[in-house]
């Protein structure tokens, strides 16, 4: 019988292995990790990096994760029907029928204007709640938040006097704490630290939170009472090394196989734009995702996939539903083969961080570029 007739057929074109159990270990491992009583709030949002935001949220809990985190009113919403005890935070701007929905969903709110501090408090008298709120103070990232300590502090003492808010946390978010060393890290934490001290004086019980996942492995001084990690929490490094060397494991594997094999004789060339062409006589083998799935167009030429353990290098032009790998004219490779975008396979691997640095971007884009055509299918390991 050939290999071909023995091949396992494929479950779908392209899938999406998220390990529920890594999730779990490396949500452990950055609880292990903090400073005396703080809490870890795992981020989940944008899907949970394209990992499944309830899956990723209901297995970060159970690592000791204590918040959940989103950008979006919909992301909370999408939560809270799934988690109705998971104390969840909105940490982006919100319009008022998004703030509504965000509310509904009993989700902390984040401010950072008077302005719509005003529109909180006033939603929450029609809606008949009591929300929390989390002002921001803009230390140096330049986005949502005050930049002027007496305008900050005005905003805190606002919030704590209205009798329609419960004033829960002070926060800032970090613009280089994945860059080791640097000094403006330094400069933000001592910036916040200053007056998140003296708001913990005036405001016994506030949540002050500030570290991002490279702040809450670099500096425990910067963990407060929470610390925010996301990309951590799917065992990703956030300093684009090796996540073996923060202990991490990634949770995500990107799987195809192979649809079709063809023969190429020098010369032939593979794709749009006839970008790659054979230099010598070789096996070809074809597979189902493209840049339609997230596999990004300027991988073209420019990564590997495994197939039977070994990395066989992306020839030709990514397109939307398909890619093209040399297989050399000697292998033994048949349709039906399972292949391996991102993850491990038979002792090698291929790490999303390795393919940001072809990319020149970050790992956080390479999972989150995963599209929603691609099924998530969960495992637990350990």
């Amino acid at each position: 019988m050939s290999r071909a007739a023995r091949a396992e057929p494929a479950a779908a074109r392209a899938t999406a292995v998220v390990d529920l159990g890594a999730i779990e270990r490396n949500c452990a491992r950055l609880r292990a990790a903090l400073a005396a009583d703080a809490e870890l709030c795992a981020v989940v949002k944008a899907d949970g990096y394209g990992h499944g935001a309830v899956e990723s949220g209901r297995a970060a809990l159970a690592g000791g994760a204590t918040w959940l985190a989103v950008a979006a009113a919909a992301e909370a919403a999408e939560l809270r029907g799934a988690l109705p005890a998971a104390r969840l935070l909105v940490l982006g701007a919100l319009t008022p029928a998004e703030l509504d929905l965000a509310l509904g969903a009993g989700a902390d709110i984040a401010v950072w204007r008077r302005g719509f501090l005003e529109l909180v408090q006033a939603r929450a008298g029609a809606l008949g709640a009591r929300p929390r709120v989390h002002v921001k103070y803009d230390t140096g990232m330049g986005r949502l938040g005050e930049r002027d300590p007496d305008a900050v502090t005005d905003l805190v003492a606002a919030a704590a006097s209205a009798e329609e808010l419960e004033l829960t946390g002070f926060w800032t978010h970090f613009a280089t704490a994945d860059e080791p060393g640097s000094a403006f890290f330094i400069e933000q934490l001592e910036r916040f630290t200053e007056l998140a001290d003296q708001l913990r004086r005036e405001h016994p019980g506030l949540i002050r939170h500030a570290a991002n996942s490279a702040a809450t492995l670099s500096d425990a001084t910067a963990h407060f009472e929470m610390v925010r990690c996301g990309v951590a929490v799917y065992g990703l490094d956030p300093f684009g090394d090796d996540p073996a060397a923060q202990e991490l494991e990634p949770a995500l594997e990107l799987r195809s196989y192979i649809a079709d094999v063809k023969d190429f004789e020098a010369g032939d060339s593979a794709g749009y734009g006839r970008t790659w062409r054979a230099p010598q006589a070789t096996r070809v083998g074809v597979l189902p995702i493209g840049y339609g799935d997230g596999v990004r167009r300027a991988l073209s030429n420019n990564a590997d996939v495994l197939v039977d353990g070994r990395r066989h290098p992306l020839v030709g032009t990514v397109s939307m539903d398909n890619l093209t790998i040399d297989l050399g004219p000697l292998t033994t490779v048949d349709p039906g083969s399972p292949a391996v975008l991102i993850g491990a396979q038979d002792g090698e691997r291929i790490l999303a961080e390795e393919l940001a640095e072809r990319l020149e971007t970050i790992n956080y884009e390479i999972v989150c570029a995963v599209s929603s055509r691609v099924p998530r299918e969960y495992v637990r390991s350990g």
